[in-house]
């Protein structure tokens, strides 16, 4: 997902908008916890790193459920949230990421569909399936902490 959307933002040269920026910092935290997991020796650190994924994908997934109806039902007016850029450029990983997490464009627009699903649309789909396979994970660690405890 995330290098599909730096694709269309540098390839094909759409900007992401602020709450894009919030979705793919998101997705960063869905893949770190999921490295973290897959890499960790002990079983135990399964069912936290499960509801740490899973929660950061529920918020992706509510964040990109927000920016689709936005985009379904655009308000007069509307700000999509503070300059996640300005904030990134305050701080010390301005020097290593900055043109992953520039965001400039307008929350409400739709500017490339697939299938009839905007970006934002398909950002949610994406991450209602994260959450569910995060969850499967938890209920598959659970069962075996339950199998372990009874051995």
């Amino acid at each position: 997902m995330l290098g599909f959307g730096l694709y269309l933002q540098h390839v094909v040269g759409l900007e992401p908008c602020p709450m894009c920026i919030v979705q793919r910092y998101a997705l960063i935290g869905v893949a770190l916890i999921s490295v973290i997991a897959a890499f960790c020796k002990w079983r135990w650190a399964l069912l936290p790193t499960g509801f740490l994924t899973t929660a950061f994908a529920l918020f992706g997934a509510f964040v990109a459920a927000r920016q689709s109806w936005l985009q379904w039902y655009p308000p007069e007016v509307f700000t999509c949230g503070r300059d996640f850029y300005g904030i990134i450029e305050n701080t010390p990983m301005r020097r290593a990421i900055p043109m992953i997490f520039k965001g400039s464009g307008d929350c409400t627009k739709v500017d490339w569909t697939y299938l009839g699903g905007s970006i934002a649309n398909w950002s949610f789909a994406c991450f209602v399936v994260l959450a569910a396979l995060s969850m499967y994970g938890i209920y598959r660690a659970a069962q075996i902490a339950k199998h372990n405890a009874k051995a």
